[in-house]
């Protein structure tokens, strides 16, 4: 136990430090030295769309925001995916306060239409292609007759509320979305009835109407870099790419049973303050609940600050543990930053906006939380019966002493006897059969009593003396040879 605290206090020194460093002013010259120069984030879009892609976005968008970039690109090359996570794609771009760009590279199908319809500017590689997005399983077959006609025209008004002022793009997308849409442009028709649009980069940029203005595409590029530079000038920016790497598709297994994760997680720390020794319970338990931080953090929901407020709960309940036992008002606190801590991780807080605490906000983790907290008592109480008795929950409940010879437990004061009086341990030597942290046994006269050190920790065998009988155990102090 006193390894695991001095783990703690070591990384929550180390990522105060941190954190101070991030923090600092963007002002400074050492800081940011190319302030002048338009800051450019590219964050890729590829595959199937799915958890690890919205990841990486949400991700990539707020770091964007707190850094105060100018610029978002998105690198796209996907056949499309999942369409509640294109939709929650839509919402986290909207919430970009500056330029956001697509680059379709290569492809933008189905899926991958709808999101570059969300971006201000949509420019294109050469040869590259985009449309046919309408619904279908994700099985790859039909939607039934009725059902798709729901979706389609949800879509489509969707598109067209984020499509607004934006030329044709309404339009155009529509006709990618439903097959029995006619999309025409004065006399010409740019889609016939039973088809789905799809075009090239080439027919994506042709202009229409008067005055004339581009169908859907902003412009042909031949490289991301070309891009840039018509966007700010050449050599006039910095660019930081993003990748998805094996951490976001972790995180989409590990987000998804993440009250599991809490309940393993707060049961072994419990069983580490219940049975005193190596520590492994609590590393383990720690382990953890750093995964469940990990997967919101990779998910873009949490920065450092929620792990930070955990690790200050946990050391406060050693504390009260180790040093300060039956004092309560460090482990309360303690187990409230701990439990708020893991709330805190799954909210979704952007940094351009005020914080405000609404349902719509914590429902979702709190419920989490809550699942998470039913389901470590059901799995405690479970296995509360073959842990040893004393320690943390020892002063919680009425605890039991073992008598000297073999047998099952027997009160501190035998109900066959006359009990000892008042003050008849104090000052009697004995030995601690099991470690003191600061809660165990002890051995006075051949038999055993619930004891605890006043300060601090000892480990089995050493010789302690009673400093004080309380109603249900002994305080000891450590006899120094």
């Amino acid at each position: 136990m006193r390894r695991l605290v001095t783990c703690l206090g070591i990384w929550l020194a180390g990522c105060l430090a941190g954190s101070a460093r991030d923090s600092a002013n963007p002002a400074d010259p050492a800081v940011s030295p190319a302030l002048a120069q338009a800051q450019v984030v590219v964050i890729p879009v590829r595959a199937q769309i799915g958890k690890p892609e919205l990841y990486i976005l949400r991700r990539g968008l707020k770091e964007a925001i707190a850094d105060g970039a100018d610029t978002i690109i998105l690198d796209m090359e996907t056949p499309g995916g999942r369409l509640d996570v294109t939709f929650d794609m839509l919402k986290v771009l909207a919430k970009f306060p500056g330029k956001t760009v697509t680059y379709v590279n290569t492809e933008a199908i189905s899926a991958g239409a709808l999101i570059a319809a969300g971006t201000e500017e949509i420019h294109f590689a050469p040869g590259s292609v985009i449309g046919a997005a309408a619904p279908v399983l994700a099985t790859g077959g039909e939607i039934d007759e009725t059902m798709r006609a729901k979706i389609e025209s949800y879509l489509m008004a969707r598109v067209r509320a984020i499509s607004e002022g934006k030329g044709y793009r309404g339009e155009v997308i529509s006709a990618m979305i439903s097959s029995d849409y006619e999309f025409k442009i004065g006399e010409e028709v740019i889609k016939p009835e039973g088809e789905l649009l799809s075009l090239t980069a080439t027919e994506a940029v042709r202009e229409y109407g008067d005055p004339p203005q581009p169908l859907l595409g902003a412009g042909i590029s031949p490289t991301l870099e070309a891009l840039i530079d018509s966007l700010h000038g050449q050599g006039n920016y910095t660019v930081k790419h993003l990748e998805v790497t094996w951490s976001e598709k972790l995180a989409q297994y590990l987000n998804t049973i993440t009250p599991i994760l809490m309940a393993i997680g707060l049961v072994l720390i419990f069983v580490e303050f219940k049975t005193p020794g190596f520590g492994i319970f609590g590393v383990g338990g720690a382990v953890v609940l750093a995964l469940v931080f990990f997967g919101h953090f990779m998910a873009g929901l949490s920065g450092h600050e929620a792990a930070l407020m955990f690790a200050l709960g946990l050391l406060l309940v050693a504390v009260e543990v180790l040093f300060f036992p039956g004092a309560v008002v460090f482990a309360l606190t303690g187990g409230m930053l701990m439990l708020g801590s893991l709330v805190w991780s799954m909210v979704d807080r952007w940094p351009s906006e005020p914080l405000e605490f609404t349902a719509e906000m914590f429902a979702g983790p709190l419920i989490n939380m809550m699942t998470g907290v039913i389901l470590a008592l059901v799995i405690f109480f479970l296995i509360l019966r073959f842990l040893p008795k004393g320690g943390l929950w020892g002063r919680m409940v009425l605890e039991s002493a073992v008598g000297g010879e073999p047998g099952g437990p027997r009160p501190l004061f035998s109900h066959t006897s006359d009990p000892p009086t008042q003050d008849s341990l104090i000052g009697e030597l004995g030995v601690a059969t099991t470690a003191l942290y600061p809660s165990g046994q002890v051995e006075i006269g051949g038999r055993r009593y619930e004891a605890s050190l006043a300060v601090g920790f000892a480990e089995a065998g050493v010789t302690v003396r009673v400093r004080r009988q309380r109603e249900f155990s002994l305080e000891v102090e450590v006899v120094t040879p």
